[in-house]
C-alpha cells in the first residue's frame, strides 16, 4: 500500500474527481491508503473501503531493465522548454534509415529530403518562434560550454521565454538576454558562476549582460537574493586542489567577516579569494596570489586588498610583513 498523497504525486494529471474529498478516513480520522494490487481506497486503521475498482491509469505493459522500458514506451520524449515549440513538433530523423533501422531505397531519398526541408521550415511559423529557435540554441551552448545541469537550462528558457512574452526583447540583443537569463537561473539555482565566466562563452560583453541581467530581474520580479562569498568557496577550492582542512579554515575566515561586516560592500569573489589566500598560508598549503586570482576571476590587487582587510581586522595570526606575493 501507498498513501495517497504519494500516490496523487505519481499519477498527477489523472481523475482525481473519483477520490473522495480529503485524505483521511470518514469514520477513524486516519489516513487513507491506495492499495494498487486490488484497486481500493481503504483507511490504514479500521479497513473501510472508500473506492473499489478503481482505473489504473498507468501503462498496461511492464518492464524489467531501460532498454525494454524504452522499446515498449509509445510517448515521445517529454516537454521541454528548451526547444521552441517544447519538443511538441514532428522531427525527421537526418538519417537515411527507416522505423527497422533498413536503409531508404535510393529513389526514395529524394523525397524524404525534400519532407526534411519543408519540415524544418514549417517547424518555425512566425518571428517570435524565430526568435526563440535561435536564441535557445545560443543558450544551450553556452549552457554546454559551462557543463551546467538540464534542470538549471530548462530554468533559463522558461525566464527567456517569460522575458519574451513581456515584450522585453526589443531594444535588446538576444544573444545579452540569453545570457542575462542563464546568468538568473545561475542565481537561482545557487550555481557558482561570475558574470565574467558567463561573458567569456557568451558573444557580447559584459556591461550588457549586466544590464539585461537588472532589466529583466526587476520585470520579471525574480527576487534573487545577493552572492554571497561561500557560494564560491567549494568550488574554487576544489579547482586549486586544496585539502578539506583548508577548507574548513576558509570557511571559518569568512564567517568572522560576515561577522564583523566586513563583506559589505565587497565583491564575493574577492572575498572568498582572500579567505581561500589567508587560509593556505594557515593550512601550510600556500598557493599564489596569481593562481588563486585567475580562478576566482579577480585581480591579483583586489586578492590583495581583501587579505589585507580580513588580516587587519581579524585575528588570524598572520603578519602582513611575512607574506609574499
Amino acid at each position: 500500500m501507498v498513501s495517497i498523497s504519494s500516490w496523487r504525486e505519481k499519477n498527477s494529471g489523472s481523475n482525481e474527481n473519483l477520490i473522495i474529498e480529503g485524505d483521511i478516513c470518514t469514520e477513524c480520522g486516519n489516513d487513507i491508503f491506495f492499495d494498487e494490487n486490488r484497486g481500493l481506497l481503504v483507511c490504514e486503521d479500521c479497513g473501510l473501503v472508500h473506492s473499489e475498482k478503481y482505473i489504473d491509469n498507468g501503462p498496461e505493459w511492464r518492464a524489467f531493465d531501460a532498454d525494454q522500458k524504452k522499446k515498449r514506451t509509445r510517448t515521445g520524449a517529454p516537454m521541454t522548454y528548451m526547444i521552441h515549440d517544447k519538443g511538441l513538433s514532428t522531427m525527421i530523423d537526418w538519417k537515411n534509415k527507416d522505423i527497422f533501422g533498413k536503409e531508404i531505397p535510393a529513389k526514395l531519398r529524394d523525397q524524404i529530403y525534400r519532407l526534411r526541408k519543408w519540415q524544418s521550415r514549417i517547424r518555425v511559423a512566425d518571428a517570435t518562434e524565430r526568435n526563440l529557435t535561435f536564441a535557445l540554441s545560443e543558450l544551450d551552448r553556452m549552457a554546454s560550454n559551462l557543463d551546467l545541469q538540464k534542470n538549471l537550462r530548462e530554468c533559463a528558457a522558461k525566464i527567456y521565454r517569460d522575458a519574451v512574452g513581456a515584450h522585453l526583447i526589443r531594444g535588446r540583443s538576444i544573444e545579452g538576454v540569453a545570457a542575462a537569463s542563464l546568468y538568473a537561473a545561475c542565481r537561482m539555482y545557487k550555481v557558482p558562476r561570475t558574470l565574467n565566466e558567463i561573458a567569456e562563452v557568451a558573444r557580447v560583453d559584459k556591461k550588457e549582460i549586466s544590464r539585461s541581467f537588472r532589466f529583466i530581474s526587476i520585470e520579471l520580479e525574480l527576487n534573487l537574493n545577493p552572492t554571497k562569498p561561500m557560494d564560491f568557496l567549494t568550488r574554487f577550492i576544489s579547482e586549486l586542489d586544496l585539502t578539506t582542512e583548508c577548507q574548513k579554515t576558509a570557511k571559518s575566515i569568512i564567517r568572522m567577516a560576515e561577522s564583523r561586516g566586513l563583506t559589505s560592500g565587497r565583491g564575493p569573489t574577492g572575498v572568498c579569494a582572500a579567505a581561500i589566500y589567508a587560509s593556505s598560508i594557515i593550512a601550510n598549503e600556500r598557493r599564489t596570489q596569481r593562481s588563486i586570482a585567475r580562478v576566482s576571476c579577480v585581480t591579483e590587487v583586489t586578492v590583495r586588498n581583501r587579505f589585507s582587510e580580513l588580516v587587519e581586522n581579524l585575528n588570524l595570526g598572520i603578519s602582513l610583513k611575512k607574506t609574499s606575493k
